[in-house]
């Protein structure tokens, strides 16, 4: 006769038997029977106590987005579970792979507005690629292993499971569960013959080709294929927020960054090119602008393992449906070895432009206040362009994604899609429990420190060792330029009263040291990376500084400001 077991045990031996060693979490009543399972595990099972549930989330995003593993989260139910809401959301739109474990209340009880009790399933179903409630102990392995297998297949995503008490107190005879095949789940479609082709023909035809680089070659650990497939044909290559570390950034084919505040030679060169070619990337707002003006004089060809994605906001040519490791190497066996020289030399105008009215003024000012752009672009030259950037979302974000540089794939964490203040320094908690041997710097603003201030305790707690460059400029600074821009200078509720931030690190013992002044700036870099652990390095830079190049919301895509007068 089998050993028989709990659901809350079989949990566990379900997690190690997919390779699972860290997970992000907070106990609660529903979930109490599965953490004291935990308590017997904890050699292979390293559990992160966060101290709230979205901090567990970002957290697990952070070390879903830097390892390529699939992030696991622990809550129990009711507000522990809805406290992972923004973060699943934020997974699902940035196709972060993720598994969240909830408690609930015994199958028994659901439906009678019990204790705690919330439809964690109706609430994540539209927010996930797939959610499932656990309802005795007989479906843990099952579950379990079929949410692995969606979460990280395919175009990666979040799934949650909802964990009946009962079925983790029940009884089981455990045997692991393998799950590698769904009817009716095609998570990586196959492309055909004529499609390879026809995209190759294009490319082969093409004299004036763009290439837009997304985070699905990172996803899809394509890097080597992206390199070669631009490199044979001599195309140039934009990235996006979330693509920005698929190639390096001094690649000469590196073009820039895509979008509302990216560069402007790629920006305006969408609208001039004859061919172009998306790789892994969703056509996003901020990316397109205008959809009405967006790149009507070229034929564009998509490559994207997710074909929902096809057509959805802009219409194409060829579809490449697929993995793009495998797609890209395909095309590019039918490409021809090609020079566009001339074409390449056409983006050189708008770069000198763009580098003598904005990128020389950002990182390298001779004289008032400091800038985040040169703080940026400071850490980055001080860590080789080595290390992996995370940041909060707002102006930090957009700083830090123009001007810090990357050697490395996996070196860019942010939230892309949603937009998540807070975001940050969970993320980059997780970050370093993702790629231990990285240094991991978080850019953040006043604004979004505050919104999840209490991981410091986490930090404090694990030891985790993130170098947080706190950009302090008193202000909801996004928000701020955007009222100065568009609604008259009324900034209503942007301004910000401050707490002491080096004397909140005091008390959760973590370093920390402010900067002024200009001269003091690398010495204060270089004592935050040369300090053993987390590091807080305060910098007061421009309160009314604003983020440039910019597309105006509704503009076509090559109409961007490079002043504001």
């Amino acid at each position: 006769m089998k050993e028989k077991i709990t659901g809350a045990e079989a949990l566990m031996r379900s997690l190690e038997a997919e390779g699972v060693d860290v997970l992000f979490g907070y106990p609660g009543g529903a979930i109490m029977p599965t953490y004291d399972a935990l308590y017997d595990h904890r050699k292979t099972l390293h559990h992160i106590l966060v101290r709230h549930e979205q901090g567990a989330a970002h957290a697990a995003q952070g070390y879903a987005r830097v390892s390529g593993r699939v992030g696991v989260v622990i809550a129990t139910s009711g507000p522990g579970a809805m406290n992972t809401i923004t973060g699943i959301a934020d997974a699902m739109i940035d196709s972060t792979p993720m598994v969240v474990i909830c408690g609930q209340v015994g199958a028994a009880m659901l439906g009678t507005d019990a204790f705690q009790e919330v439809d964690v399933i109706g609430v994540t179903q539209p927010i996930t690629k797939w959610a499932f409630q656990i309802r005795k102990a007989e479906d843990v392995a099952w579950a379990v292993s079929r949410a692995f297998y969606i979460a990280k297949s395919g175009r990666p995503g979040p799934v949650v499971l909802d964990f009946a008490k009962n079925a983790q107190t029940g009884l089981v005879e455990y045997e692991p569960a393998k799950v590698d095949f769904i009817r009716s789940y095609r998570p990586v479609p196959v492309p055909t013959d004529e499609t390879i082709r026809e995209a190759a023909d294009l490319i082969n035809k093409a004299e004036r080709p763009l290439v837009l680089v997304g985070q699905g070659v990172e996803l899809g650990d394509a890097r080597e294929e992206l390199r070669q497939f631009i490199e044979k044909a001599d195309m140039p290559a934009g990235c996006t927020l979330l693509g920005l570390s698929a190639l390096p950034s001094d690649h000469p084919l590196n073009v820039g960054m895509l979008g509302m505040h990216g560069n402007l030679a790629p920006n305006v060169m969408t609208n001039r090119c004859d061919l172009l070619i998306a790789v892994g990337m969703r056509f996003d707002d901020r990316v397109t602008g205008n959809l009405d003006t967006y790149a009507k004089q070229a034929k564009v060809i998509h490559f994207d393992i997710d074909p929902s994605e096809i057509n959805k906001n802009v219409s194409v040519d060829v579809a490449v449906v697929g993995d793009c490791k495998a797609t890209l190497a395909r095309v590019t066996a039918l490409m021809k070895e090609q020079r566009h020289t001339a074409w390449i030399e056409g983006f050189r105008p708008y770069w000198d432009k763009e580098r003598e009215m904005v990128i020389e003024r950002a990182i390298h000012p001779t004289e008032g206040p400091l800038l985040m752009g040169e703080v940026v672009r400071a850490v980055s030259d001080a860590t080789q362009k080595r290390a992996i950037m995370v940041t909060d979302v707002g102006q930090n974000q957009m700083f830090g994604c123009r001007y810090f540089q990357y050697t490395q794939g996996r070196s860019v964490v942010t939230s892309g899609g949603c937009g998540t203040m807070g975001f940050g320094l969970p993320a980059a908690i997780g970050a370093t429990f993702g790629a231990p041997e990285r240094t991991v710097c978080l850019f953040v603003g006043d604004g979004g420190l505050q919104m999840t201030i209490q991981e410091l305790g986490t930090i404090m707690e694990q030891k985790c060792p993130v170098k947080i460059i706190l950009l302090n400029n008193n202000f909801l600074g996004n928000v701020r330029q955007w009222q100065y821009l568009f609604f008259n200078k009324r900034y209503s509720f942007t301004p910000m009263l401050n707490p002491d931030y080096e004397g909140i690190c005091t008390a959760y013992g973590i370093p920390s040291r402010t900067v002024v002044d200009r001269k003091d700036l690398a010495g204060a870099i270089k004592e935050m990376l040369d300090t053993p652990g987390a590091f807080l390095l305060q910098v007061a830079v421009k309160e009314e500084d604003n983020v440039l190049p910019m597309t105006p919301p509704g503009a076509n895509v090559d109409e961007m400001m490079l002043e504001i007068k």
